[in-house]
């Protein structure tokens, strides 16, 4: 006779409670990893490259624009959760893609919050690069382009960083991923738009403190991991 699972050993006595604690708890994992990786993918993809045409560039505003920037990393989630909201109703500009209470929803909220910080810290990194990299990188005929991949090369720590605040912004969030997402679970404890943090708060809500601090340790866990592998690939950067 086989023993108990994995999920059995760990998460026994909920199970005596709620008989799909497991697929429940999995479930949420996988709805947050999925909406926090793709919002700050393509948070990444935009902001890193907008990072190092504002930090190598000189224009009359520079200095407005990169106040918006940092103003954007404190600007108040469920703001933002109301404003994807409205975008995605019925009487919004994007209502026609039926995205209420969808994940694709959540992804596009936690790209809004996820942005500024990723921008910011991008842009601090850029800008703390030695000017002298970039005068030699011009000295060797290396073309805006070239200059450009050389000075992100020379700040990629800076660059994870900022990759990495992202990520802790969009999976911590709470507020506009309720909003938008609806905190929606099936009758089968599948999530369909529950995620850690809207789960954590209802559990505790509800007085189910045993579920609340095993969803609570995974977040901590996974923020540890990615922490853990961006230090890592950061310090390969410093060193090579």
């Amino acid at each position: 006779m086989m023993g108990p699972g994995l999920d059995t050993v760990l998460l026994g006595p909920l199970l005596v409670e709620f008989p799909f604690e497991a697929t429940y708890v999995r479930s949420i994992i996988s709805v947050s990893l999925y909406v926090s990786l793709i919002a700050v993918a393509l948070s990444t993809l935009v902001s890193v490259p907008v990072a190092v045409l504002v930090g190598l560039s000189d224009f009359r505003g520079k200095g407005v624009l990169t106040s918006v920037i940092n103003t954007g990393m404190g600007f108040p989630s469920v703001v933002v959760g109301l404003a994807v909201l409205f975008l995605v109703s019925n009487q919004g500009p994007l209502g026609a893609l039926d995205l209420v209470f969808t994940k694709e929803a959540m992804v596009l909220s936690q790209f809004v919050l996820a942005t500024p910080p990723v921008t910011a810290i991008s842009l601090a990194a850029v800008t703390g690069v030695d000017r002298g990299v970039r005068d030699a990188a011009h000295a060797l005929g290396g073309t805006r382009v070239d200059t450009a991949l050389v000075v992100v090369k020379q700040a990629r720590y800076g660059v994870a960083t900022a990759v990495l605040a992202g990520f802790g912004r969009a999976i911590s969030e709470v507020g506009s991923v309720l909003i938008v997402g609806g905190n929606i679970a099936g009758a089968d404890g599948v999530s369909k738009t529950r995620t850690l943090t809207t789960a954590i708060q209802l559990e505790a809500r509800q007085g189910r403190y045993g579920t609340a601090m095993v969803l609570g340790a995974v977040l901590v866990g996974l923020v540890l991991v990615v922490n853990a592998v961006v230090v890592r690939l950061g310090g390969r950067g410093v060193g090579g």
